[in-house]
């Protein structure tokens, strides 16, 4: 029911992808996560996948095709896979983890690596900046592998930049440690990694578009609001589990469907004006599935004998327990009397 990673497009995908995590009653932790790949174009599913609580997230296990953008959060910061899809021609905008990527400075025009290129220095480069985004071009290293890439980063408004900072301290304060100046400075921007050339997206485009990454967001808290994704029954590592995921991510394909069927798929594009979000829509036509799904229960008298051959016990040597043949007598006697003293 999800559209061919092989398809022939006119233009280029722009999925967007992320992963969540179910737990099951009394768990501590995760049970199972779910990915998904949206098309932030047209908000269609291109992808779903179920693992358990050891399935990490990763670029690699997505069907790419070239031309692809792939649109991703500060998880997915792996140089060795961003640059296995770059030669696929497959370009990734990500939020940048400086300490997890191994950039180098770059003079554009470069066409090779050198060996002797300077790390860059992401505080020191963002402290020298004139203005509140800035643009660098960078070398990506992972192992043997390097090819081009550029950072955009744009300094947040002072208020959001002191709650990103406390936010920080927090959670060094819940490991038992305490965050360094660079962190914290940097804390106070945000950063964004892609391998999109300027020439298509500059700076500040490649900026707005991975703002638009919370759309990925809303499909989750969809999921979980309107099927229900989230009401797991079954412990980890539970076949029945696995089949309730999927048959929840099944029932919202059974749902968003009619919606295409109906309104068309053009009404909430993301390349245009929107009126709308998919929320009301979706829920409307949850109730016209429900209403067929439960149709399906209505009984007529006339099914009872066919009911009666399909659930009776098959043949066994072990008959069914029955009362003896004397109390079936017994009964009759008293049936019997009951009748005489009441026509008496």
């Amino acid at each position: 029911m999800l559209p061919s990673a092989g398809t022939a497009l006119k233009s280029c995908r722009l999925l967007v992808v992320d992963g969540t995590s179910l737990q099951g009653p009394g768990s501590e932790g995760t049970d199972y996560r779910v990915y998904l790949a949206p098309d932030l174009v047209s908000l269609t599913l291109h992808e779903m996948q179920v693992t358990g609580a050891d399935g990490g997230e990763s670029l690699a296990r997505y069907p790419w095709q070239a031309g692809d953008i792939a649109l991703t959060d500060r998880g997915y910061n792996h140089p060795r896979v961003i640059l296995e899809l770059h030669e696929r021609q497959v370009r990734v905008i990500v939020r940048l983890v400086p300490t997890a990527m191994p950039l180098y400075l770059r003079e554009e025009g470069d066409g090779q690596f050198d060996p002797g290129s300077a790390r860059l220095d992401m505080v020191g480069h963002l402290r020298g900046a004139a203005g509140d985004t800035v643009t660098v071009a960078v070398w990506l290293r992972g192992g043997a592998s390097s090819g081009q890439g550029w950072v955009h980063a744009a300094r947040l408004p002072p208020e959001v930049a002191e709650a990103a900072r406390r936010r920080c301290r927090q959670a060094a304060k819940r490991d038992g440690g305490t965050p360094g100046q660079d962190t914290l400075y940097l804390a106070g921007w945000v950063m964004v990694f892609t391998t999109v050339p300027p020439d298509e997206l500059d700076g500040p485009a490649v900026l707005a578009v991975y703002r638009c990454r919370w759309q990925v967001e809303l499909v989750f808290k969809r999921l979980k609001g309107l099927p229900g994704l989230d009401e797991l029954r079954t412990q980890q590592k539970s076949i029945l589990g696995d089949v309730w995921i999927r048959g929840k991510l099944l029932y919202a394909l059974v749902i968003e469907r009619p919606l295409h069927r109906q309104m068309g798929r053009d009404w909430s594009r993301m390349d245009q004006p929107r009126e709308a979000t998919p929320w009301r829509f979706l829920k409307i036509v949850r109730g016209q599935v429900d209403a067929w799904i439960l149709d399906a229960r209505r009984w007529r008298e006339e099914n009872w004998p066919l009911c009666f051959e399909v659930v009776k016990e098959r043949p066994r040597r072990r008959k069914l327990q029955t009362l003896p043949a004397q109390f079936t007598r017994l009964m009759e006697i008293y049936e019997n009397q009951g009748r005489v003293i009441f026509e008496a």
